[in-house]
């Protein structure tokens, strides 16, 4: 416990009772996060969920299901299945990680489903790695060596709907099967992800810290998180929302002449995606509203404005924000205005739709069914 009760101590402040519980939640997080690839094998390849609705741990997106295999760069590798009707899929091959045996590392070659060979059904079958093999129906990719993780990510507007990707991963240079991993490796990979809680929380805590430190509080700032987890191409703009009582937030951004995917999402103090299936906590594309102008305007408000834009901190005043935009012509930057909570209408356009309390009631039935429906790890 006295290892544990530092780490507490540099991560929250021993005074807030509140915070130090919900840190110390976040450390039991961590710890069931990194399990998931703390025994993760080359020879035997599969996609697990390093996060997910319930490990929403470090701004995970909830339009996105994760996936995360570990590999090595000298190997081939077949992946199978179905694409779905997701938006896309993205096939991240990454020298590095967030699990507890790899650091950060950049990405060393993307492949994009959607730009491969699919059959009527979406079918696909990619060999990654070797030499370009004669007679493969399917396609080819090269593997560079210092790649350690392929990261999964598909991402679905219409929660619940539709059909859910189908993959599975197997290394095709060598045979199935192997000895039982040796005690003094069990040994050593414990330890890591002993090691690796402390890491975890101290990088998703860093997160708000450095942003705060820096001045991003009621403002964006820009990043393309690349090399520490973030999808090549992408705009993401970040930044502390911190409201007073009875005050609320209005963002308010033009939208790309094209864009493949783009949400806005609400995550609390310590980095955790604040619970999207209980709370409209994040928009996408595909649920959001925009106004008669063609601009995306919403609104963060601890009680419901009566907008369809509306954003839920889940009884918070203060957390991160976060909007992207994937495959997008451009990445307008979006605008904050601090407003009082009793006159957000008279900020907004006059023909913002009114959602009533019963309207509101059965759109988040509708998210909660749809976010148990699909696929979610």
């Amino acid at each position: 416990m006295a290892k544990a009760d530092s780490v507490l101590d540099s991560l929250a402040d021993p005074a807030d009772p509140q915070a130090r519980a919900e840190t110390h939640r976040l450390l039991f997080a961590a710890l069931a996060t990194g399990y998931q690839t703390a025994f993760a094998d080359a020879d035997r390849p599969d996609f697990v969920p390093s996060v997910s609705s319930v490990l929403n741990t470090v701004g995970v997106n909830p339009d996105f299901i994760y996936g995360a295999a570990r590999i090595d760069g000298g190997g081939v590798y077949r992946l199978s299945g179905q694409r779905g009707d997701g938006v896309f899929v993205f096939i991240d091959l990454v020298a590095g990680g967030l699990g507890p045996m790899e650091q950060l590392g950049p990405s060393v070659g993307m492949i994009d489903l959607d730009a491969c060979t699919l059959g009527p059904d979406g079918a696909f079958d990619i060999l990654v790695g070797g030499e370009r093999p004669d007679g493969h129906a399917g396609d080819w990719f090269p593997l560079d060596p210092r790649a350690v993780t392929i990261g999964l990510r598909h991402a679905y507007y219409d929660w619940g709907m539709g059909r859910d990707l189908r993959i599975a991963i197997e290394r095709v240079d060598r045979p199935v099967g192997g000895a039982p991993m040796p005690a003094a490796e069990i040994v050593h990979r414990l330890d890591r992800l002993s090691a690796f809680v402390e890491r975890y929380a101290g990088f998703a805590l860093g997160y708000g810290q450095q942003q705060r430190a820096q001045g991003f509080v009621n403002r964006l700032e820009y990043d393309d998180w690349a090399g520490r987890g973030g999808v090549a191409g992408q705009h993401y703009y970040q930044g502390i929302f911190r409201l007073e009582p009875g005050e609320a937030m209005i963002i308010d951004t033009a939208m790309p002449d094209q864009v493949r995917y783009w949400n806005v999402q609400l995550n609390d103090p310590l980095w955790n995606t604040i619970d999207w299936i209980n709370h409209q906590s994040s928009l996408n594309g595909g649920q959001a509203v925009l106004d008669s102008d063609g601009r995306f305007r919403a609104v963060i408000a601890i009680d419901d404005p009566g907008v369809p834009n509306w954003l839920d901190p889940a009884g918070r005043l203060e957390g991160s924000l976060m909007l992207r935009w994937t495959g997008a012509s451009s990445g307008p930057e979006p605008l904050l205005k601090i407003v009082p909570a009793a006159k957000i209408r008279a900020h907004l356009p006059s023909d913002t739709p009114v959602v009533t309390p019963e309207q509101r009631d059965e759109a988040l039935r509708r998210r909660r069914r749809g976010a148990q429906w699909r696929r979610r790890w």
